[in-house]
């Protein structure tokens, strides 16, 4: 609970403050020989200091910096890394058009697994899940722009996502984890998490929005793309789809893995399919 933490934060830093203070004053006597350190004067020149205003000073100035720190901390994790900056630097205040990678990693068989466990071990579930998955997306410089229930919605910068194929390799790694940790998902809750996940790219609209709730949106026709394209997985029997547009941008040659078309999907107002691709190693 945060405010359980802000009182052992308040009270480790007090106690360490204390101690750098005494240390301090220790290897100023021991270096100068200007107290006896066996004496009660150098004791009762620890305590003067220590209730002193000038040490009050000091402590309130470092406290009020700590806490700050934290506050910056607590307020990074709210919006996600990189978009603090972009709120304080008003990147978004008017909104621009850029070019992303959008993910929809959905869990499988989620409304089954829900019904069986009940409303708050479920619960317990996908909190597991989204902590067992966001080391895996960070790890491959993906962004996570949203939860919307048992559903992550991934971004990335053009360039980071096509780097090493970071977008492709980023959900193969999380099946591979919650493969890993099967024995403790069947300990704990009777099943091992598997996801789909759709990508499509393209450009969209970024920009601030809300009054009373402020956060970063997207919106346009990737993102909604994205998210139909992730549906057809099931219809299609397979975890990863990909459409045509990123499948031509990324780097394949020496990957070890190879696009195989699965089908089409009709786009209202185009007058051509998109073609989407699964990926399989060599």
């Amino acid at each position: 609970p945060y405010g359980q933490a802000i009182l052992f934060i308040l009270l480790a830093f007090t106690l360490i403050i204390c101690f750098v203070t005494i240390l301090a004053f220790i290897t100023r006597a021991t270096i100068t020989g200007e107290e006896d350190l066996q004496s009660q004067s150098f004791l009762s020149s620890i305590g003067k200091h220590i209730r002193s205003l000038g040490f009050a000073k000091d402590y309130l100035l470092w406290l009020f910096i700590v806490m700050c720190t934290i506050a910056l901390l607590l307020i990074g994790d709210k919006y996600g890394p990189g978009n603090l900056r972009s709120f304080f630097m008003g990147r978004y205040f008017r909104p621009k058009r850029e070019e992303h990678i959008f993910m929809f990693l959905d869990l499988r068989g989620s409304t089954y697994i829900a019904q069986v466990l009940g409303e708050q071990q479920y619960f317990n579930f996908i909190k597991d899940v989204i902590r067992d998955a966001t080391p895996v997306i960070l790890k491959y410089k993906g962004r996570i722009y949203q939860y919307v229930g048992d559903e992550i919605t991934v971004s990335w910068w053009m360039n980071r996502g096509l780097n090493r194929l970071n977008c492709i390799r980023c959900p193969m790694e999380v099946r591979k984890v919650f493969q890993h940790r099967s024995s403790y998902y069947i300990s704990h809750y009777g099943f091992v998490p598997d996801f789909k996940a759709g990508m499509h790219c393209g450009p969209v609209m970024v920009g601030e929005i809300g009054l009373v709730k402020r956060d970063i949106a997207y919106s346009g026709e990737v993102v909604g793309t994205a998210a139909r394209i992730q549906k057809r997985c099931n219809q299609l029997e397979v975890n990863l789809l990909i459409s045509h547009d990123l499948k031509k941008l990324l780097p394949w040659q020496g990957s070890r893995l190879v696009p195989e078309h699965k089908g089409d999907l009709l786009i209202k107002g185009k007058k051509e399919n998109l073609q989407l691709y699964t990926v399989n190693p060599e």
